[in-house]
């Protein structure tokens, strides 16, 4: 067996059985590429059926001693079990050597999040004297204002913009399509980058039901809007390291601890489990700290 063939065969799996978005196939192909630079370097070359569970237990260990962080080493682990689980339902394996393979104990880390004076002043801080300023002002507060991933924002279509019904269409993970609420500001910062900027671009003929697009009319890449993001905090000297999932995780924090449903927020967001929304029931830490200083005897 070759990996090269094996790998061909486990990225058609995940692109047409599991339906995973590009992105995620990449990291998930990744991770099978550094497993292969290990057994190279470390062991005379070993074959996709040949690899035991020593050869995994000592590329963990090398991992661990490169500084690779537990999170991290935990989802390389996932998509090596993964590539094993596809080898095995293909039949081109009978036994799976990351059935013991264990991953590291990471705990739940909470997500770092903006106040709406930090979004505020952000959302200032962009000139609007330049071209694309609307623009970037128009997208913040739509991934603010609704949630969204950076890979539902730039690929945001503008038939799925239902602006009289308050709502707008995302294709999200897997192609899995929701309703996402849209408030009246980024409905009025959308308008206004409609009405103005976009009607400048010559836009380019595939991207001609793109929402957001760059100076040359096609569309924004993911690595545009962390840019964008990133300088903006930089030049309001912000003092945290924040990216476009910031504005996701301020959005649902700021609604839980508004008092909204965690089932809503679980729609909204796109989540298939309501585990992964609990993460943000975490009370705010001025609230706790409020709460030790007025209870605490010690206090």
């Amino acid at each position: 067996m070759k990996w090269d063939d094996s790998k061909k065969g486990y990225q058609n799996y995940l692109q047409l059985e599991k339906s995973l978005s590009s992105n995620s196939v990449s990291a998930y192909v990744n991770d099978i590429n550094k497993l292969i630079g290990f057994l190279d370097k470390s062991f005379e070359k070993v074959a996709p059926d040949k690899v035991k569970l020593a050869h995994l237990k000592s590329f963990i260990e090398w991992l661990n001693e490169r500084g690779v962080s537990p999170r991290t080493q935990a989802r390389t682990i996932s998509g090596i079990k993964s590539f094993y689980k596809y080898l095995l339902i293909e039949g081109k394996i009978t036994s799976d050597p990351t059935a013991l393979l264990e991953s590291p104990k990471i705990g739940r880390k909470l997500p770092d999040i903006l106040s709406m004076g930090e979004i505020d002043s952000l959302l200032d801080g962009i000139d609007l004297e330049k071209a694309e300023g609307q623009r970037n002002r128009a997208m913040l507060e739509t991934l603010y204002s609704c949630g969204l991933r950076v890979s539902e924002l730039v690929n945001l279509k503008l038939t799925n913009l239902f602006f009289d019904d308050g709502y707008i269409k995302v294709e999200g993970k897997a192609g899995k399509e929701r309703l996402v609420p849209v408030g009246n500001r980024a409905v009025d910062e959308m308008n206004i980058y409609l009405n103005g900027y976009r009607k400048t671009l010559k836009v380019n003929k595939e991207s001609e039901n793109i929402l957001f697009l760059n100076r040359r009319g096609k569309k924004l890449s993911r690595v545009m809007i962390f840019t964008i993001i990133r300088n903006l905090a930089e030049k309001i000297n912000l003092g945290k390291k924040i990216s476009p999932h910031t504005f996701r995780h301020s959005f649902a924090t700021h609604l839980i601890n508004g008092g909204a449903d965690l089932r809503a927020v679980q729609e909204m967001l796109g989540h298939e489990s309501i585990l992964t929304t609990e993460i943000y029931t975490h009370l705010d830490s001025d609230y706790l700290r409020s709460t030790i200083h007025q209870f605490h005897p010690r206090s």
